[in-house]
């Protein structure tokens, strides 16, 4: 870090897995996280982790002049494109319906170990990125739109009220393929009440 920089980031990450019959289980999670300081960080918001065809929505501009130095992905958020929110501060919520299809109605193990671990998901993300103490704040720059007219003289700044908050809905298959846990997910999300076209996810992941 520079001279007098400072950098401090607050986070947490809550799990919780419940079973609903047999190996079928509901599982969640609670993720989110702020930087303060001098030198902070921004959080994109959008996709999966180890999104492999990775596509990032470059309309959402990162605000300026908030010592951002270091930059991290928000995720999951299915069926949005990477940068669907941004800011300094993020909050995820998802939830997933795991069901082991050829395990579940085997009655001894699997020689397979794709089908073994081959899985239906039915999932939903909800979330934000943002600037300022809260989503719906003043300073959060997302539902800010500087327009600088009369040959630079006169800047006009225009606030929006679109929803900061988005979510998604959709279904995904999971399996172990070469040794490599294997994610395919299909996402709609909701944007200020639209719901989007769907977004594939194609992704090397373990869980979340």
């Amino acid at each position: 870090l520079p001279e007098n920089g400072d950098f401090l980031l607050l986070g947490g990450d809550f799990r919780f897995y419940q079973p609903i019959h047999r190996n079928i289980i509901w599982a969640n999670r609670l993720a989110g996280s702020t930087s303060i300081g001098s030198r902070r960080v921004v959080y994109y918001l959008g996709g999966v982790d180890n999104w492999l065809f990775r596509r990032v929505d470059n309309s959402l501009e990162v605000p300026t002049g908030q010592g951002f130095a270091f930059q991290s992905l928000a995720a999951p958020m299915r069926g949005f494109w990477v940068n669907a929110r941004n800011g300094n501060s993020f909050a995820v919520l998802n939830s997933e319906i795991r069901f082991p299809v050829f395990s579940y109605f085997s009655g001894s193990p699997l020689k397979s170990d794709f089908l073994e671990t081959f899985q239906l998901v039915g999932f939903g993300d909800v979330g934000s990125a943002w600037t300022g103490p809260h989503p719906y704040s003043e300073d959060n720059v997302f539902n800010q739109q500087d327009i600088t007219t009369g040959g630079g003289n006169i800047t006009v700044i225009i606030k929006n009220n679109r929803e900061p908050i988005i979510w998604s809905y959709g279904m995904g298959v999971r399996a172990r393929l070469l040794g490599y846990f294997v994610r395919l997910d299909y996402a709609w999300g909701v944007d200020d009440g639209v719901v989007q076209p769907g977004v594939f996810h194609f992704s090397i992941n373990l869980d979340f």
